[in-house]
């Protein structure tokens, strides 16, 4: 067999007996990597480790694999403004998430005999999205409708990597917000109680103040009287 080295240095050509004293020495696993090879290839390596290492990176990769949906918005020919704006409003979402948009208009009676006012409606939409989505299927009729069909500017995984970053710039933005309340201090004290008082209440306490200092004044002693 062909040996290969836990830093995957080529050790030789060496025999199976050799290879596994070998794995011993080194307190590692004699793993064959390439069965099909002439000879095969064998590497020496911690084959725990290995397992889980392959482990991470798959579910890694499974993390990071996005699936494209295609996404329908429906059109009337003779759709009013607010229903448009609603309708581009969704496809707007769909695309910047990642997505790709369906555009279908739907035909009714002799609006068939008019696929140029639909050419032109769809047209106005692609260029009302063109800030995250590119025409991919150029407008066509598909029985009694007419579809294009707009791809998102970015992939998912960059969409969703995005509102990720969004999302931690807002809760950065929040956590500076509340610290900057919290550090303000009480609103000083402008005016004292009296301040608010009206002048009779402020005579009458005046007054209660001047009777409570002539009772706490001491009696003086008369002549002759012991003390």
């Amino acid at each position: 067999m062909r040996l290969v080295g836990p830093n995957g240095e080529q050790v030789g050509v060496v025999p199976t007996d050799d290879a596994l004293r070998l794995a011993a020495e080194a307190d590692l696993d004699l793993v064959e990597v390439a069965p099909n090879a002439k000879p095969p290839v064998c590497k020496l390596m911690d084959y725990g480790k290995f397992k889980y290492e392959a482990a991470v990176k798959a579910r890694e990769s499974r993390k990071n694999q996005t699936n494209t949906v295609l996404k329908e918005v429906r059109f009337r020919l003779k759709i009013d403004k607010h229903d448009y704006e609603t309708k581009k409003g969704h496809a707007l979402r769909f695309l910047a998430a990642g997505d790709k948009v369906k555009a279908m208009i739907q035909f009714r009676g002799r609006e068939q005999q008019r696929p140029e006012m639909g050419i032109r409606l769809l047209q106005k939409f692609a260029e009302d999205v063109a800030e995250v989505g590119a025409v991919e299927s150029t407008p066509r009729i598909d029985g009694r409708n007419m579809v294009m069909v707009i791809g998102p500017l970015k992939t998912k995984a960059e969409a969703k990597a995005d509102a990720r970053r969004q999302e931690q710039k807002d809760e950065a933005r929040r956590a500076r917000k509340e610290r900057v309340d919290t550090q303000q201090g009480e609103p000083e004290m402008t005016q004292s109680l009296a301040d608010n008082m009206s002048e009779e209440d402020r005579a009458k306490l005046a007054q209660a103040s001047g009777e409570s200092a002539e009772a706490a004044e001491p009696e003086t002693p008369k002549s002759g009287e012991a003390e």
